[in-house]
C-alpha cells in the first residue's frame, strides 16, 4: 500500500505555523511523525540565524540586485562565503546550504510584513539564494554534497516545536529558488534521483542511499520490481497510461452503439476512469486541501463528466430495447462523452512537462491561470453591479419580463469581443442602451486590455528565464514521486487491482513479509513488459559508469565528438597554453580597476626610485626627519622640487 501516511503530520498543537509553512510551499505536504532529525533542531535554527545576522551585515541597505547576483560578485566575496561556511562549525556544515535556503524564506516573510524595506529584504534574500548557489558549486565532494547537504532532512524552530523535516532540494523547490535550482550541483543531484542513481532507504524512507547495483552488470540484477520507484519509470508508466486512455476514448466515441450496450472498449475506458477517481481521491486525502491545483481541479472535471455519461448510460440501461426514453438517455451519455474530447488531448501535456518545450509552455500557462484570477476577480465585480442595474431598469419597466437570460447573455458576448446592442433600447430608455454601451466600454476597453498586458508580462517573464523554468518544473515533478514514496507503485488503473485483489483480501491478516512478497509477484507480472526494456537499459548504464569510472570521469559523463581525440593533445608541451594564458583578459575585475592597481604599483615603484635617489645623494641622515622625508613616507612629492633641507 502507498506510504502516504509517512507524509502526513495529525499533530494538531503545532498545525498554525505548519499550515503558514504549507500555504507558502510550492509542493505542500502534512507528514506523518518523522524520525528525530540527526541534528538539533535549536542548533540548525541558531546556524540559520548566525546567517541571518551575517546577510544584515553584508547588505546593510538597498543594493542593485545586479551587483548581488553577477559571477563576480563585489558584495559576496569569498571571504563572506568562507565565514558562511563557519557558521555551522566543523561538525555541522553540511546544514548550511539548507539554512540559507530557510534564511531566504525568513526575508521573503519580513519583505511581506515589512513594505517600508520591502526592496531591502528581497535583496537580502536574493543574497541568500546566490550563497546557497555557490556554496553547492565550490563542493568538489559529490557524496558530500549528496547525501549531506542537499538530501539530509533538516528541522527549525517554529513556536517552540520542530518543523516538518525537509532537506535542500524539497526546500529550494517549495520556495520556487530558481538560482539553486540552476547550479550544477542541485541539478546533478535531480538527475541522480530521476534515474534511481540515489533511492530512498528501504528502512527509513528519509534517507537517501546509493543504488547498490549502478555498476552491477548482471541483467538479472536489474529486473527488479522494486525499481518501479524510480521517477524515470513511473513517468513512463503514466504516459502509457494517459496514451492508452485516450486510445480508449478515441475508439468508444467512434464506435457508438445505437443500442446503449457497453462494449468492451467503452467498459475498459470507465474501468481506467475508475482508477484515476480513486488515486485523486487517495492524493487528496493524504495530503489535504494543499493537494488541490491547477490540473488536480482540471483532472477532477474530467473525470466527472465520465462519470456523468457512464451514469446516464445506466440509467439508459434500466429502459427497455427501443424505448424512447432509453434513446434520449443514451445521446445525452454520448453528448457528455464527446464533449470532453478536448480535455483528453489537453490532459496530455501534463505527463509531457518533461520536454523542454512542453514544460516550458505549461509554466507560462499556470502562470497566466494564476493571472487572470486578478481579471475575473474584476470583472464578476463589474457585471454584478450592471446586471444588477438592468435587472431593477426591467423591474421598473412592466414591458419586459423575465429578461434575466438575455441580460446574462449580452453581458458574456460583451465579454467574448462580440456585444449585442439590440433590445437595450427597451430598458427605460434611454438609460438601458448607455448603460450597455458603458458596460462594453469598460470591459472590452478597459479589463480585457488588463488581462492582455497581464498576459504579456507573465509571457516575458518565463521566456526570459525558459531553461531555469524548465529545470524548476522538472525538479518538482521528480520531488513528486520522491515525497510520495511508495512500498508498493500501482500506478493507475493498476491501483484497482492492489485495491480489490490485495488489499481487502490479504492486507489484513497477511504477516509484513508475505505480504512485501505477494506485492513484488504482482508487480513483476503488471510491469514484466516494462522491466524486460528497464533491466536492459540498466545494464546498458552500468557498463558506461564503468568505463567512466575506469577512466576517472563522473559516472554520468558521455564522451563527445570534440573529446574524442583530446586525449592526443598536450597544449603545455606546445606551448599552446602559455600564449593563451598570456592573452587572456581578467574577467574577475572591471578594466578601471584594474588600471587603478596598476596606476598603485606604479606609483609604489616611483616612490621607492625617490628614496633610494635622494638617500644616495644626502644620505639617510639627512632624509630622516626633513620635511621631504616626510612627503616622501606618505606618498607626497616636493611642490617646488627644492632640497631636503627646504
Amino acid at each position: 500500500m502507498v506510504q502516504w501516511g509517512k507524509l502526513l503530520n495529525m499533530d494538531g498543537s503545532d498545525s498554525r505555523h505548519r499550515i503558514s509553512d504549507e500555504a507558502s510551499a510550492l509542493l505542500p505536504t502534512r507528514r506523518a511523525p518523522d524520525p528525530p532529525p540527526t541534528i538539533d533542531p535549536k542548533e540548525v535554527t541558531k546556524i540559520a540565524l548566525r546567517l541571518k545576522h551575517q546577510i544584515e551585515q553584508v547588505i546593510p541597505c538597498e543594493l542593485e540586485e545586479e551587483s548581488i547576483i553577477k559571477s563576480h560578485s563585489p558584495i559576496l566575496t569569498t571571504d563572506v562565503l568562507e565565514t558562511a561556511k563557519l557558521a555551522g562549525g566543523e561538525e555541522h556544515k553540511a546544514c548550511v546550504v539548507f539554512c540559507l535556503l530557510q534564511v531566504k524564506k525568513w526575508f521573503k516573510k519580513q519583505s511581506n510584513a515589512e513594505l517600508w524595506d520591502a526592496d531591502l529584504h528581497d535583496v537580502r534574500a536574493v543574497a541568500a539564494e546566490m550563497m546557497a548557489k555557490r556554496l553547492i558549486e565550490a563542493e568538489e565532494d559529490m557524496d558530500f554534497l549528496f547525501h549531506e547537504m542537499l538530501l539530509k532532512r533538516y528541522s527549525t524552530l517554529v513556536d517552540g516545536k520542530p518543523s516538518v523535516p525537509a532537506n535542500a532540494v524539497e526546500k529550494a523547490v517549495d520556495l520556487h529558488a530558481l538560482t539553486v535550482i540552476g547550479s550544477s550541483g542541485y541539478q546533478k543531484c535531480i538527475s541522480y534521483l530521476w534515474r534511481g542513481w540515489i533511492v530512498q532507504d528501504d528502512e527509513d524512507p528519509n534517507r537517501f542511499v546509493a543504488y547498490a547495483d549502478k555498476t552491477n552488470t548482471s541483467y538479472w540484477a536489474h529486473l527488479d520490481p522494486d525499481r518501479m520507484r524510480v521517477p524515470r519509470y513511473q513517468n513512463w508508466v503514466q504516459i502509457a497510461m494517459s496514451v492508452v486512455f485516450l486510445a480508449l476514448f478515441t475508439g468508444a466515441i467512434n464506435t457508438i452503439n445505437p443500442s446503449g450496450d457497453l462494449d468492451v472498449v467503452e467498459g475498459l475506458l470507465y474501468i481506467f476512469t475508475v482508477g484515476f477517481i480513486c488515486d485523486e481521491m487517495n492524493k487528496f486525502w493524504k495530503v489535504g486541501r494543499f493537494y488541490i491545483s491547477f490540473w488536480n481541479m482540471f483532472n477532477s472535471t474530467l473525470y466527472a463528466m465520465l462519470t456523468v455519461s457512464f451514469v446516464l448510460r445506466m440509467i439508459a440501461l434500466a429502459y427497455p430495447a427501443h424505448h424512447g426514453i432509453r434513446g434520449h438517455y443514451n445521446e445525452l451519455s454520448y453528448n457528455f462523452l464527446a464533449f470532453t474530447a478536448p480535455m483528453f488531448w489537453m490532459r496530455l501535456l501534463l505527463y509531457l512537462d518533461t520536454f523542454r518545450f512542453f514544460g516550458a509552455m505549461l509554466v507560462v500557462l499556470k502562470v497566466m491561470m494564476r493571472e487572470s484570477l486578478i481579471f475575473f476577480a474584476l470583472l464578476i465585480v463589474v457585471m454584478v453591479g450592471f446586471f444588477q442595474a438592468f435587472i431593477g431598469m426591467d423591474i421598473v419597466d412592466d414591458e419586459l419580463a423575465d429578461d434575466t437570460a438575455f441580460i446574462f447573455q449580452a453581458m458574456l458576448n460583451a465579454v467574448m469581443q462580440s456585444p449585442d446592442f439590440d433590445g437595450f433600447d427597451r430598458f427605460a430608455p434611454p438609460f438601458g442602451i448607455i448603460l450597455y454601451y458603458i458596460f462594453t466600454f469598460v470591459v472590452m476597453v478597459i479589463l480585457l486590455n488588463i488581462l492582455i498586458a497581464l498576459y504579456n508580462s507573465a509571457y516575458e517573464d518565463i521566456t526570459e528565464n525558459a531553461i531555469d523554468e524548465y529545470m524548476a518544473l522538472f525538479s518538482q515533478k521528480t520531488m513528486q514521486f520522491v515525497r510520495a514514496p511508495d512500498e508498493n507503485v500501482f500506478i493507475a488503473p493498476f491501483n484497482l487491482i492492489e485495491m480489490i485483489c490485495l488489499i481487502l483480501p490479504f492486507e489484513w491478516w497477511m504477516s509484513d513479509a508475505r505480504y512485501e512478497k505477494l506485492n513484488d509477484y504482482v508487480m513483476a507480472v503488471i510491469y514484466s513488459p516494462l522491466l524486460v526494456i528497464t533491466a536492459a537499459l540498466e545494464q546498458k548504464e552500468a557498463r558506461v559508469v564503468r568505463e567512466n569510472r575506469r577512466r576517472g570521469e563522473d559516472d554520468e559523463d558521455k564522451v563527445h565528438e570534440w573529446e574524442q581525440v583530446l586525449h592526443e593533445c598536450d597544449f603545455e608541451a606546445d606551448g599552446w597554453d602559455k600564449r593563451v594564458q598570456a592573452c587572456c583578459p581578467n574577467v574577475e575585475f572591471d578594466t578601471a580597476v584594474l588600471e587603478v592597481r596598476k596606476l598603485r604599483g606604479e606609483v609604489a615603484e616611483l616612490k621607492s626610485l625617490l628614496v633610494d635617489l635622494v638617500e644616495r645623494n644626502w644620505g639617510a641622515d639627512t632624509l630622516e626627519g626633513s620635511k621631504f622625508g616626510k612627503m616622501v613616507e606618505s606618498g607626497e612629492s616636493s611642490k617646488d622640487g627644492g632640497s631636503p633641507e627646504e
